[in-house]
């Protein structure tokens, strides 16, 4: 599968519970309107946390951007299914609504959108592990954006076969119940979306992603230790100060897999 990958900023005459109240109970709901048109075959709103975690998790690493107000995520069969779909008259009458709301809620030019690739490297059996609310379970999702002297495929190499294994080999330690790398497609889509929202900002080269469940999270010397190894790998490819880091919550809108 395919994913699209669209991290928010908020208008600024917003309090993020606005924010976050109009895109879960207005937004949502019109999206999954256009399910069929546009042929999602998943939709999910990633609701970033007011957390001191997130100061924590940034401090630990250095200077880093300020993170997103939320993500959404959209998935899609094949990038061919998806381009059929926007093609479509029914297609770009829903792209065109959609677009049109987004612009009520959403600083468009400072949110990135990209399409994207997963490559699970701790995966749960089913996949079914969610960061709901009222849960102890949150999303970790980190954006980042790879150092300048590795070309980007070096730095995806890299990402995938050197960081991959050792987030693997301390999982258990950690507490980590399933971590991903999806890593952006370079999609010839990605223009006209990021076109039609006059995004500003630079596409990252990915994204890691992670569930923990804070309130199993072990408290001992091998977790110090997992997180040490993290970090100290990350800084062997990862830009800092042009990466960022939250926790968040999910809202699922749209699951027809």
């Amino acid at each position: 599968m395919i994913r699209l990958v669209f991290v928010l900023r908020r208008k600024a005459e917003l309090s993020l519970a606005e924010f976050q109240d109009y895109w879960l109970n207005q937004h949502g709901p019109l999206v999954a309107s256009f399910a069929n048109d546009l042929n999602i075959l998943r939709y999910v709103q990633t609701h970033t946390l007011e957390d001191p975690a997130n100061q924590a998790v940034q401090q630990a690493r250095g200077e880093m951007e300020p993170h997103y107000d939320g993500v959404a995520e959209l998935w899609w069969s094949t990038e061919a299914e998806l381009e059929a779909a926007l093609q479509s008259a029914a297609g770009q009458a829903a792209g065109a609504a959609l677009l049109a709301d987004e612009q009520t809620f959403i600083d468009l030019p400072q949110s990135p959108l990209w399409m994207a690739y997963e490559y699970p490297q701790v995966n749960p059996t089913p996949e079914n592990i969610v960061a709901r609310v009222k849960t102890n379970v949150v999303r970790v999702f980190f954006p980042l954006r790879h150092q300048a002297r590795l070309t980007e495929e070096q730095a995806r190499h890299y990402w995938l076969t050197q960081h991959g294994p050792i987030v693997r080999s301390h999982a258990e330690a950690a507490g980590t119940l399933c971590y991903r790398q999806v890593h952006r497609a370079n999609s010839p889509l990605d223009a006209d979306l990021q076109a039609a929202r006059g995004t500003k900002v630079e596409s990252y080269l990915g994204h890691a992603e992670a569930w923990v469940d804070r309130g199993r999270a072990p408290i001992t010397h091998e977790a110090k230790r997992a997180n040490q190894a993290f970090i100290a790998d990350e800084h062997n490819f990862i830009d800092m100060a042009r990466s960022t880091l939250w926790f968040g919550k999910e809202h699922t809108i749209i699951d027809r897999r």
